[in-house]
């Protein structure tokens, strides 16, 4: 397993860039803007991870903009963490085995979520390519928010 990332919602994106990367000093690595989903995502890294970054080997922070108005009350402006897996199935059943809840199962062999039992929402992706949907995993519904 590999940390990837720490996402969080952002109300005003040019905000949230002037305090991350002008004045603390991060540095954008990519960004991805989403007509359909109606969202950006800005990916950052620190200075000294340069190299690692620019090699999607360095942790970052997903500043995620949601193009709605949205009010991020109770905490939801924190997102998730992410961490990339070997094998997504084998990890969820590991996961599920021990007790742990699989909010939003990997259905499409590439993304699955769980909370940890403070609630933080950790986000599970594939490593490579997705793996073929597969059962039980397919036909298994969403539990709770993520």
């Amino acid at each position: 397993m590999r940390y990837l990332h720490t996402m969080i919602r952002v109300h005003d994106l040019k905000e949230s860039l002037d305090f991350y990367c002008n004045k603390f000093g991060l540095l954008e690595r990519h960004r991805i803007d989403s007509e359909p989903g109606q969202f950006t995502l800005v990916y950052l890294y620190a200075p000294l991870d340069a190299d690692q970054a620019h090699q999607m080997q360095a942790p970052l922070i997903e500043l995620t903009y949601n193009w709605d108005t949205e009010d991020y009350g109770g905490g939801r402006n924190f997102g998730h963490l992410a961490f990339e897996v070997d094998n997504i199935y084998e990890t969820c059943q590991k996961l599920l085995d021990a007790g742990v809840l699989i909010n939003r199962p990997p259905r499409d062999g590439h993304m699955a979520f769980v909370r940890s039992p403070d609630m933080i929402s950790i986000e599970l992706l594939q490593k490579g390519e997705r793996l073929a949907p597969a059962e039980p995993w397919l036909s298994m519904g969403n539990t709770g928010s993520w």
